[in-house]
């Protein structure tokens, strides 16, 4: 298939690189000339405006919008709607918050246009393992772009396959690959957003345990219950057989293995957004969310005072998805 990628960043590129291994074509944007540059010298097609994207595509038209949420989205999209045409598609691949996805969905269905959000995760590492992708919007539509979105997931791989799964009625088999249809506008972007808020909780649960393991040879311990541990040595043998295992404590044992200081990271850990979304959606539900909500408020303390934990933190985002800290 043919479609085009607005913005290539870390994300977006890698995209366009996994469609383009796939056999697909791509037509890629940045306000970056040089990164357009740089991706047509692998193949892909450059361009220098969103007119010369809609210009280099076949009708009906795909475009994939990969930026930050928020005024970069949104005015992309709103660039996008004065000049599709009836049975075009855009598709949000961001971290938009998921009661914008159902107001455009609505506003570009006037126009005859569909609108697909799609939560994407796999960070940095996409190009190579493949993006877990949440999708929403009309079911038809989302059966057209499938070829592209089974391009991007992961597949079946060497994960052992869940017993009985596909007995029970109504189960996406699209799921073992990588990817579902979450339900209509806005759903792929909502799992996604609770997808992120749980991963606050994660990671902050490694913070915490990991500076507990730290703190045990402070000096205000009496002295025979003081250990000076190797967390390289825990982290490493909790990812062999331990019941806590994960990709995020691989990617703790890796930053370790670095520098078991962590000296390069502050500990002023940002938010994206998802977290503050997952609490408010669980306000609005009456749900109890007191992990999730601690963990969104524990990065708000950090950035008034660090601790060995948040540097973790710090290691864990920039390990997963680049993300750098906030300057002081």
């Amino acid at each position: 298939m043919k479609l085009g990628i607005i913005g290539l960043g870390r994300m977006g590129a890698n995209i366009a690189r996994r469609l383009m291994r796939a056999g697909h074509q791509t037509v890629v944007y940045d306000r970056s000339a040089d990164t357009v540059k740089g991706l047509a010298g692998e193949g892909a097609i450059g361009v220098n405006s969103l007119d010369e994207m809609r210009a280099a595509l076949d009708g009906p038209r795909i475009f994939w919008v990969m930026l930050p949420a928020g005024d970069p989205t949104e005015s992309t999209i709103a660039a996008l709607t004065a000049t599709c045409a009836k049975g075009d598609i855009i598709i949000d691949g961001g971290n938009t918050f998921y009661k914008d996805d159902i107001r455009r969905s609505k506003a570009l269905a006037e126009k005859g246009v569909h609108y697909v959000d799609v939560g994407t995760s796999g960070g940095v590492w996409g190009l190579e393992r493949g993006y877990c992708m949440m999708v929403g919007g009309e079911a038809d539509v989302i059966k057209t772009i499938d070829p592209i979105l089974e391009a991007l997931a992961p597949g079946l791989g060497t994960i052992a396959r869940t017993p009985n799964r596909m007995e029970q009625e109504g189960e996406d088999p699209r799921a073992e690959l990588g990817y579902i249809h979450a339900g209509p506008a806005g759903a792929g972007h909502f799992v996604k957003m609770v997808h992120n808020g749980i991963e606050y909780g994660l990671m902050q649960a490694y913070a915490e345990g990991f500076d507990i393991l730290a703190s045990k040879k402070s000096d205000k311990l009496p002295e025979d219950e003081r250990y000076d541990l190797n967390l390289t040595d825990i982290a490493e043998v909790w990812r062999r057989g331990s019941v806590i295992s994960s990709w995020l404590l691989d990617l703790c044992a890796q930053q370790l293995a670095q520098d078991m200081q962590l000296s390069k990271f502050t500990g002023n850990v940002a938010d994206s957004g998802e977290g503050h979304w997952t609490i408010e959606a669980a306000m609005e539900e009456a749900v109890p969310a007191h992990v999730l909500t601690a963990a969104l408020f524990a990065r708000y303390r950090s950035r008034v005072e660090h601790t060995y934990g948040d540097k973790l933190l710090s290691a864990m985002r920039f390990g997963f998805g680049g993300h750098v800290e906030m300057p002081q």
